[in-house]
């Protein structure tokens, strides 16, 4: 299974649009990659770093999960444009993205 995580750091004076994340654009991923072999779809909002006193290091993550790289690769190369080009409507903080195989 192939993971790919997208996540935002928190920096300070950045917009997030949690209601636009959690609505519009989960929509837009849905309608976009679930034909394309992603299985699997979660969001996080991060809440605090290890001491619950300090801020998230990430104010919010997505995880898209797909059987192999190759479904990843193809996916993205039809649609990443529309799926990331979505992003300026509910942040302004540029993601990390990184794709993983998970192991355990």
């Amino acid at each position: 299974m192939i993971r790919v995580t997208v996540a935002y750091t928190n920096q300070e004076g950045k917009k997030f649009d949690w209601d636009y994340f959690t609505g519009t654009h989960a929509e837009i991923v849905h309608r976009e990659m679930d034909s394309r072999g992603m299985v699997g779809f979660e969001q996080d909002k991060g809440i605090s770093g290890a001491d619950p006193s300090t801020p998230p290091p990430f104010v919010g993550m997505a995880f898209l999960t797909f059987n192999t790289l190759d479904e990843v690769h193809q996916a993205f190369m039809a649609v990443g444009g529309t799926v990331m080009g979505d992003i300026p409507n509910y942040t302004d903080i540029e993601p990390t993205i990184q794709i993983s195989e998970i192991a355990g």
